[in-house]
């Protein structure tokens, strides 16, 4: 997994705004329910030097931002973005254009109300539920009216708009990570009471009007449109167990490093080796016994470099990825006839853990600028899923576009399947192609992407390339494409084949 949506769990629209009789203010409207949230400054509606505003207000469900990371779905602090999406909302009226929103963290709690009435502000505050501009919960006023916000660089954010229609879509991870680490009373914690969207400071003191930007509230049909916090991060695993390859003089250094992965699985779980823990653990590689069955002989000299802190030494010094997940990276300058090489896991005191196997391969070089074409299917993928399925691992198998066997070779053996190093993925909906989660490679080129960028790009191991992915962040009842884009030669190139499932 490595997206993550939050849907608001209440929003309202506040305002200053003239009733209909351009005398009386409706500071005690609330439009907790309305299908839309705007915000908007009108001048010289009521007099030559009248002003009204409208602001957004919007909370999300950061308990559960809080117990997914407690749980490792997200990952920890530094590794992870959580932007807030709200989605324009077309309209009639006039729209604003070249102007800023900004987003500030709200200081009190409030109540979002129940209240529709966008146009002759008459659902008030009566029953004393619900927020509005001079009270933010029934009978409990703001302490400024119009709502009281954050405005520290932590806390506040600002995004632009030149068309006026555009979405917002605005990186708040500051915030974000405040507000979770509330539940544990941690040293610059902010308790979440969710965040005030408003036009800027001299766009509400200005002498002319911005009128009116309109977003989706969560009340709304559009299941897509609606307000959220999107968690973004790199979850991508790279496993060379399939990909393992001698050191070359014609490869760069990064692509001479191997990296292995140990999965300690018991009784169906991933889980931490007691003696080891979130420590170092130790990888050393072995040749093969006559069989070429298992490891013989003393341990492989490795060279300096990723993991192995010298020329000569016979460990790499892994660590912890995750929760029952290791890793270890090296160069491997053995004799170029071995065909099979043995991985074994063990502390430092030489207690072994895991023993593997891995088929070496060589770099290369080609007499003509080579252009793959490549055919990929999803060899798992189901028609139907469950919309509560949160973690369904979707399995993809790459082979050359010309691979032609022969009776004996489909007979005897499958398709030998590809590595692709930087794959992406990306779903849209089949009845309208709307995309739902667009390829996210972040930078021209796979090695520059910095954290959370790229959150589609394919993990693989030594059965393939793979990715999770949360059933729950689709709208149940419609069928989806899955496509793929892979990076080559310093381009990226989509392949045409669409694979569909539906969600229910």
């Amino acid at each position: 997994m490595s997206i993550k949506r939050y849907v608001a769990n209440a929003d309202n629209s506040i305002t200053n705004a003239f009733k209909s009789n351009l005398r009386t203010r409706a500071t005690g409207s609330n439009m907790g329910a309305s299908d839309v949230i705007e915000v908007f400054h009108i001048y010289g509606q009521a007099s030559s030097s009248s002003a009204e505003d409208q602001r957004i207000i919007v909370d999300f469900p950061v308990s559960q931002i809080s117990s997914d990371r407690a749980d490792g779905s997200i990952p920890a602090s530094g590794s992870v973005n959580f932007f807030l999406r709200l989605y324009n909302a077309k309209h009639s009226q006039t729209v604003p254009r070249d102007f800023d929103l900004v987003v500030s963290a709200i200081k009190d709690s409030w109540e979002e109300g129940t209240g529709l009435d966008m146009e002759d502000y008459t659902d008030l505050t009566y029953d004393q539920t619900g927020s509005n501009w001079v009270m933010r919960a029934g009978d409990t006023a703001w302490s400024s009216q119009g709502g009281d916000y954050y405005v520290d660089a932590s806390s506040s954010f600002t995004a632009s708009f030149v068309s006026g229609i555009e979405d917002m879509e605005l990186n708040i991870t500051p915030l974000v990570e405040q507000w979770v680490n509330s539940a544990g009373n941690v040293l610059g914690s902010k308790s979440n009471n969710g965040v005030l969207v408003k036009l800027r400071s001299n766009a509400e003191d200005a002498v002319v009007s911005y009128y009116t930007k309109k977003f989706f509230s969560r009340t709304s049909q559009f299941f897509f449109k609606r307000p959220l916090i999107e968690a973004r991060w790199d979850s991508s695993t790279k496993d060379d167990r399939g990909n393992f390859h001698f050191s070359s003089s014609v490869a760069p250094a990064e692509d001479n490093l191997n990296t292995l992965y140990l999965y300690n699985v018991i009784n169906g779980r991933l889980r931490d080796i007691p003696s080891i823990g979130t420590g170092a653990i130790y990888l050393s590689i072995y040749s093969g016994s006559a069989t070429n069955t298992a490891p013989a002989g003393s341990k492989l000299k490795l060279s300096a470099g990723g993991d192995v802190a010298g020329a000569g030494d016979t460990s790499a010094v892994g660590g912890y990825v995750s929760t029952g997940i290791y890793s270890a990276s090296f160069a491997f300058t053995g004799a170029t006839d071995l065909t099979k090489v043995f991985d074994v896991w063990h502390n430092n005191a030489g207690v072994e853990f895991s023993t593997g196997s891995v088929a070496t391969k060589t770099f290369a070089s080609a007499q003509f600028n080579p252009s793959p074409e490549y055919v990929v299917s999803v060899t798992n993928l189901k028609e139907v899923y469950n919309k509560s399925e949160n973690n369904a691992r979707l399995r993809v198998f790459t082979r050359n576009w010309d691979w032609s066997p022969t009776i004996y070779t489909v007979a005897s053996q499958a398709a030998n399947g590809l590595t692709v190093p930087d794959m992406y993925w990306r779903i849209f909906r089949i009845v309208d192609g709307l995309e739902i989660i667009p390829y996210a490679t972040g930078s021209a080129a796979p090695e520059a992407l910095g954290t959370a960028t790229s959150y589609t790009r394919l993990s693989y191991d030594s059965e393939g390339s793979y990715f999770d992915l949360d059933m729950r962040m689709l709208e149940q009842g419609y069928a989806y494409g899955l496509q793929f884009m892979r990076y080559y030669n310093e381009g990226y190139v989509e392949q045409p084949e669409i694979f569909k499932f539906r969600v229910e």
